[in-house]
C-alpha cells in the first residue's frame, strides 16, 4: 500500500492521526499544499480504505469504565457432537460484547487475545465468568489485569 502514497499523503496522515478534527485549510498550511488537494487526497485515502474512520479518544476512567484487562483464551476446535468450530466465528462473536475493545487471533500457547474495559475488577470477572466462558469454543481463559498504562494509542508509525 505504501507505493500508493506519496510524501504529502504520509504527511497528511500524520496530521489527521494526531488531530482528526484538523480542517483541510489547517492541514494545507502545515503541509504547504493547496486545500483542494488536501481534501482530494483525504477523500482518496478514505476510498482506498487507508483512513477507516474518525473517532474521539475518551478517558475511560472518567466514564466509569477505568479497569482494563487483557484476556487470553484457549480455543476448542470441536464442539458438541464433534462439530468443527470456526475460530474466526468465535472471535467475531466475542467482538460483539460491549466490554471488548479488541480481539486478536494469535499464535503460541493461547489462541485469542482480548482487550476488555469495564467498571472494576468484579465487572471484569463477571464478564469472563458469565459471558466469555459461555461462548462455545472457549475452553479456558487467563485474565491479566492492568495496574497502570504508560501508553495506549491507535497511532500507526509512518
Amino acid at each position: 500500500m505504501r507505493e500508493v502514497l506519496d510524501s504529502k499523503d504520509v504527511e497528511i496522515l500524520r496530521i489527521i492521526q494526531e488531530d482528526c478534527r484538523a480542517a483541510a485549510r489547517e492541514i494545507s498550511n502545515r503541509t504547504n499544499t493547496p486545500a483542494t488537494t488536501v481534501f482530494a487526497k483525504i477523500k482518496r485515502m478514505e476510498r482506498l480504505g487507508i483512513v477507516k474512520g474518525y473517532r474521539a479518544i475518551l478517558d475511560s476512567s472518567k466514564l466509569d469504565v477505568g479497569t482494563t484487562a487483557f484476556v487470553l483464551g484457549s480455543f476448542a476446535y470441536r464442539g458438541e457432537g464433534g462439530k468443527v468450530l470456526s475460530q474466526r466465528e468465535v472471535a467475531k462473536q466475542i467482538a460483539e460484547f460491549p466490554e471488548v475493545q479488541e480481539v486478536h487471533i494469535i499464535s503460541g500457547d493461547w489462541d485469542i487475545l482480548m482487550k476488555v474495559k469495564d467498571r472494576d475488577v468484579g465487572s471484569i470477572g463477571r464478564f469472563v465468568v458469565d459471558k466469555l466462558r459461555l461462548v462455545k469454543g472457549i475452553e479456558k481463559t487467563l485474565t491479566c489485569l492492568v495496574f497502570e498504562s504508560e501508553k495506549e494509542t491507535t497511532a500507526i508509525p509512518l
